[in-house]
C-alpha cells in the first residue's frame, strides 16, 4: 500500500549560535550538532495510521538531528512501522519553498522549509529519481494555505499512480512490443508518440528515461549518440496510439531486449509496481557490464589479434552488439587504435549480418 506524510520543517537554532568561538572547543563543536530541540517538525499531511505517523516521525527527527537530512537531496532507506507491511521503503527529501523573494528571505530567520515521505515497497525497489522529480512542482506550489489544500494534498496521494505506476501500465500496454522501446531507450533512438492521450504520452517518455543509461554513460557520450540516431535514415520511431493496442514504425529489436521483455511480461502477472524498478535497474546493469566488458576486450585486441576474435565472439553472443558497438564507436572516436579495432568489427558484424 503507498503511503505518505509531509511535515513543516522549522529549525529553531540562531544563525549566530556558535559563532563566537571559533576555537574548535567542544562546546563550539557541540553547537553545531543539531538536537531535537533544534527544529521543530508540524505535520501537515499524512495517510499514516497514528502510530506508525508517531514512528515515522521518530525517524525522520533522528535523520536530521544527525544531521543525515541534507535540503534538495532525496534519500532512501528502510523503515518499520505499525502498518500491515512492517518493513517499508521509505523515500524522503528535506526542500524549500521556490520563488521566494529575496526581502522576504532576508527578513525572516529562515525560508520555510518541508520535509516529505513516500512509503511502499522495498528499497531497492523505490524509485527515487522519478520522486526526485516529482517533489519540484510542490516546491513551486506552497505560497499559501489554499495551495496546500487544493494542490499539494491531492499531488501528494497521486504519488504512486504518477511516479510508481508508468512503468507497470507501459508494461501492459506494449506487452511484446516492449522490446522495441527497449532498444530504443538504450540506443538513444528518438521517439515519436502519436494520438495519445496525455497521460499515456507521459508513460512512454518516463519509462524510456528510466531505460536509458542516462548517468551511467559519459554525458558527451550520451550527447553524440543522440546526434548519431537522429542523423540515421530512420531517424525517430514512431509510436501510433489510436488503436487499442500502439503501432510502431522504424522500430528496432536485439535478442537482448527481447530477453528482457520477457522479463517484464512475466513480472506483470504479480502486479507489484515496485518488482518493474528492479527488472529495469537489473536490465541496465547487465546493459552496462556488457559495455564495459566490450571496452576491455578492444583495449586488449589493440595489441593481439586473438582478443580481436573474442570482441567479436562477444559481440556476437551477447545480443545487444549493434547498440554495444555504436556506444563504443562513440566513446572511442578520439583514439586511433581502439577506434581501427572498431572499424574492423564493424566490417565483421556486416559480414555475417548480425549487427
Amino acid at each position: 500500500s503507498p503511503y505518505h506524510s509531509f511535515y513543516g520543517y522549522r529549525s529553531c537554532r540562531s544563525s549566530q549560535q556558535g559563532a563566537d568561538s571559533g576555537d574548535g572547543s567542544p562546546s563550539s563543536a557541540a553547537a553545531e550538532t543539531p538536537s531535537t530541540e533544534d527544529f521543530s517538525l508540524s505535520l501537515l499531511d499524512t495517510n499514516l495510521p497514528a502510530e506508525a505517523e508517531t514512528e515515522l516521525r521518530s525517524f525522520i527527527a533522528k535523520r536530521l538531528t544527525k544531521g543525515a537530512l541534507f535540503e534538495g537531496m532525496g534519500n532512501v532507506a528502510t523503515v518499520g512501522l505499525s502498518i500491515p507491511e512492517c518493513k517499508v521503503g521509505c523515500y524522503y527529501c528535506r526542500f524549500q519553498q521556490e520563488n521566494l523573494s529575496e526581502m522576504a528571505t532576508l527578513e525572516s530567520d529562515s525560508a520555510p522549509e518541508y520535509v516529505v515521505c513516500f512509503l511502499g515497497g522495498s528499497e531497492k525497489g523505490t524509485f527515487r529519481l522519478e520522486l526526485d522529480k516529482y517533489i519540484q512542482s510542490l516546491k513551486i506550489s506552497l505560497d499559501s494555505e489554499k495551495a496546500l489544500e487544493t494542490f499539494v494534498k491531492p499531488y501528494l496521494r497521486s504519488w504512486f499512480g504518477n511516479a510508481v505506476c508508468p512503468i507497470q501500465r507501459v508494461v501492459q500496454l506494449f506487452q511484446e512490443k516492449l522490446a522495441f522501446l527497449l532498444h530504443a531507450a538504450l540506443s538513444y533512438t528518438p521517439v515519436e508518440v502519436n494520438n495519445a492521450d496525455e497521460k499515456t504520452e507521459k508513460d512512454i517518455s518516463r519509462f524510456l528515461a528510466a531505460a536509458s543509461l542516462q548517468g551511467l554513460v559519459q554525458e558527451g557520450t550520451m550527447t553524440s549518440l543522440c546526434i548519431a540516431m537522429t542523423e540515421e535514415q530512420h531517424k525517430s520511431m514512431i509510436i501510433d496510439c489510436s488503436g487499442p493496442q500502439p503501432q510502431l514504425h522504424n522500430a528496432g529489436s536485439n535478442r537482448f531486449c527481447e530477453d528482457w521483455m520477457h522479463a517484464f511480461v512475466n513480472g506483470a502477472e504479480g502486479g507489484n509496481p515496485f518488482l518493474f524498478r528492479q527488472i529495469l535497474e537489473n536490465f541496465k546493469l547487465k546493459a552496462i557490464q556488457d559495455i564495459n566488458n566490450l571496452k576491455r576486450f578492444i583495449r586488449q585486441a589493440e595489441m593481439n589479434h586473438y582478443a580481436l576474435f573474442k570482441c567479436y565472439m562477444f559481440l556476437k553472443n551477447c545480443g545487444s552488439g549493434d547498440i554495444l558497438l555504436k556506444i563504443v564507436k562513440v566513446e572511442h572516436a578520439e583514439m586511433p587504435e581502439a577506434r581501427n579495432v572498431v572499424t574492423v568489427l564493424e566490417e565483421f558484424m556486416r559480414e555475417t549480418s548480425v549487427a
